[in-house]
């Protein structure tokens, strides 16, 4: 494209948008972000707006092998994918023996009481550490009160003097 051409207000604000990534990726500091934005707005010519970005890289270069991140196994969604163990298959073996074998089914059910017991003594510990917690902030609280005293030490000093 010939240098010399006029530049729109949709060019100007690419070029802006393109300086605030690069200042994003750390190739700019703030201060060369406020110039080279400054120049882009005041910016007639395609020219103008080369030597902006000049001497930053272009959006579609290749990274040196020795930056790219190692190839992932999986990727699901464009992610990463980790394989995890399969519960569910496991679930509905275990359903199935206690359903078939006699006996099977009430050591079931007790193993299933015991975890409820024992999710039920956590959500007691939880709340009463809580109450705890809570009580002592009250405590903190009636012990360090004093009328004027706002929580800022150098505001009641100048207040008192």
């Amino acid at each position: 494209m010939d240098d010399r051409i006029r530049v729109s207000d949709a060019d100007r604000e690419r070029v802006t948008a393109r300086l605030r990534e690069h200042f994003a990726e750390g190739r700019l500091t703030s201060d060369e972000l406020d110039e080279r934005i400054t120049a882009t707005l005041s910016a007639k010519t395609f020219g103008d707006l080369r030597a902006v970005l000049a001497d930053l890289p272009e959006p579609g270069t290749v990274a040196p092998e020795s930056w790219r991140q190692p190839p992932t196994r999986a990727t699901r969604g464009g992610y990463p994918y980790r394989h995890r163990p399969r519960v569910l298959p496991l679930l509905l073996i275990v359903l199935i023996f206690a359903l078939v074998l006699p006996g099977a089914g009430l050591a079931l059910f007790t193993v299933f009481k015991l975890m409820l017991l024992v999710w039920l003594g956590f959500c007691l510990a939880g709340i009463l550490a809580a109450a705890l917690a809570a009580a002592r902030f009250h405590r903190h609280v009636r012990r360090h009160w004093r009328s004027g005293y706002d929580g800022h030490w150098h505001q009641y000093q100048w207040r008192n003097w």
